[in-house]
């Protein structure tokens, strides 16, 4: 097992995450019953292009799972979290969400999910983040806004 930064902007990297990006995000548009959220919409070049930092969860040399974030001053603003679905309830989001929590220059993190994503809502809370507010994004999707401030 290895947690390492990766290289978005390079292609075979990208079309690596998209495709557990997709299916990932599948199942989130099952469990909510919308698959109108936008990283299922992404392509190869949109990740390439999305100003994220990425880093990967690996298992023999395979990818399973990455994280991405931007910083707003100290406060990384997660984008994503993905795990490929053969590889669920192994915890390698744990493990990715941990590695980056642990990195320098961190006041606090902040994330959302849809909010009729249970799994999600209890995988944040159980780290302790705790939730600041709700959006209604449309008529099908909600928002759920979480915090985690760094001891």
């Amino acid at each position: 097992m290895t947690i390492k930064k990766i290289d978005i902007e390079k292609h075979d990297v990208a079309k690596t995450v998209l495709n557990i990006q997709l299916a990932s995000y599948k199942i989130e548009a099952e469990i909510i019953g919308y698959d109108g959220i936008p990283p299922l919409h992404d392509t190869i070049k949109s990740l390439q292009h999305c100003g994220e930092s990425f880093y990967g969860f690996y298992l023999d040399d395979e990818l399973c799972g990455a994280i991405s974030f931007k910083m707003k001053k100290n406060i990384m603003d997660i984008h994503r979290l993905v795990v490929h679905p053969d590889q669920f309830r192994k915890g390698i989001a744990s493990k990715l969400l941990t590695y980056i929590y642990d990195l320098d220059n961190i006041e606090g993190i902040v994330v959302s999910t849809a909010t009729l994503n249970t799994p999600a809502i209890k995988f944040y809370e159980k780290h302790g983040f705790h939730k600041e507010k709700e959006e209604k994004i449309n008529e099908q999707l909600s928002l759920s806004f979480f915090r985690k401030e760094k001891k």
